[in-house]
């Protein structure tokens, strides 16, 4: 892999994730109590033996950036790098990024003082274990322009993703993102051992590098998935390389909500626990977690937390939670807290009203995700026992049935949602 470029692409405005985004960028969002998206994709890379990587980033970039500048670092005496490319306007362009192909098409002046053969190319907001050693043997293989990694999919999930058609020699022979109900049978690969057929693109693509170069001269083609490999298809080898392990792209609340919870499962489908391919973060030497007088019950507990007497079932809990005597807790996202408050911030906080940052006392809070600083008064229930599926409400908001409460969010004593 030393002579492969890493490109992650950091994401948009990420709106399907609103609140979560209001103040980040998607792939800066927590995941699994400890890490943060970007940590997904870029373990994978140093996993893999690739350790020259670049991270564009543009929209709400600040928390991305810090957490990218204090995690991966690496001695004087390697050629590795994790390096954070943000937009920037040039005399060349005045333009923001466009979409994900523009966004590499504008930052390649910058790999070009780099030796390399091949780009790959890498989604920021996608929870997946993966060798790209395999897909690069499988590029070279075929001697593909392009090489795209690919996952089966149900019909149910196919709308939502960019589906192809390919031969059973692996060729790519037809794409068409986010394809209609009606276009489905149309796009069938009659390949067995691939389930129902329906083939999604993950949005990893590997390039030759005189293949992205062609491939990016025409300014109008601004996205690899809407316009580039289809473009591509009818001058140029596109290869697919099948994955058949998990894949998410958590790209909405309701798909990271289940992806989350997915992880309290005894057996989950992602493992966060494989010795020789570990998933990394930003070390933080946070204390072992106190726990008193506590029912937990298949959950995730992160370090640095203060539970006492509370019952907490089927939910993952973020570094530095502190939550309340009394409290209960099912089927939630609790993210954490950024920092820990001293006495004098909880007599000031107390002074204008707000709760302790946690769940305070006798609190229920049940199929909700409250995000980092998050704020619960005592006694307030977050339940939706309406039902509720889409509703901006007085500091919480609800998607797809699931509330939540934004960052740095205040839900005062005895407030019922």
């Amino acid at each position: 892999m030393k002579d492969v470029l890493a490109v992650i692409l950091g994401g948009g405005r990420g709106t399907r994730l609103h609140p979560l985004t209001l103040h980040r960028s998607k792939p800066a969002v927590p995941i699994a109590g400890k890490y943060r998206l970007i940590d997904i994709p870029i373990s994978n890379c140093l996993n893999s033996d690739l350790r020259r990587i670049f991270v564009l980033t543009q929209y709400n970039s600040e928390s991305l950036n810090k957490h990218i500048g204090l995690t991966y670092k690496f001695d004087l005496f390697s050629s590795a790098f994790v390096s954070v490319l943000a937009a920037e306007q040039t005399e060349e362009s005045g333009d923001w990024f466009q979409g994900t192909a523009d966004a590499v098409r504008q930052n390649k002046r910058h790999f070009a003082n780099h030796d390399f053969r091949d780009v790959l190319i890498l989604a920021g907001d996608q929870l997946y274990l993966m060798d790209f050693a395999r897909m690069l043997e499988t590029h070279r293989r075929h001697v593909a322009d392009v090489t795209v990694a690919v996952t089966p999919v149900t019909a149910e999930q196919a709308t939502g993703f960019g589906i192809l058609k390919m031969n059973g020699l692996g060729r790519i022979t037809h794409f068409e993102e986010k394809p209609s109900a009606e276009r489905l049978p149309q796009l069938v690969s009659d390949i067995p051992t691939l389930g129902s057929g329906l083939i999604a693109s993950m949005g990893i693509y590997l390039f030759k590098r005189e293949a992205l170069e062609a491939a990016l001269k025409d300014p109008a083609l601004v996205d690899f998935g809407r316009h580039v490999i289809p473009d591509a298809l009818s001058r140029s080898r596109v290869q697919a390389h099948v994955h058949r392990g998990y894949w998410e792209d958590v790209g909405t609340i309701g798909s990271y909500y289940r992806a989350n919870l997915a992880l309290c499962l005894p057996v989950p489908p992602f493992d966060f626990y494989e010795a020789s391919r570990p998933v990394y973060t930003h070390p933080r030497f946070l204390p072992a977690s106190k726990v008193e007088s506590c029912v937990v019950t298949n959950s995730l507990l992160s370090e640095g937390c203060i539970v006492v007497g509370a019952q907490i079932e089927r939910s993952v809990v973020g570094i530095r939670s502190r939550i309340g005597r009394g409290a209960q807790v099912r089927a939630s996202l609790i993210l954490g807290a950024d920092y820990y408050e001293t006495l004098d911030e909880l007599d000031r906080s107390s002074g204008r009203g707000a709760p302790p940052i946690g769940v305070g006392e006798d609190s229920i809070v049940a199929g909700a995700i409250l995000d980092k600083n998050a704020r619960i008064g005592r006694g307030v229930k977050i339940l939706n026992e309406a039902g509720v599926q889409e509703k901006d409400g007085d500091g919480y908001y609800i998607r797809e049935g699931i509330v939540l409460v934004p960052k740095n969010g205040v839900i005062p004593d005895g407030i019922v949602i």
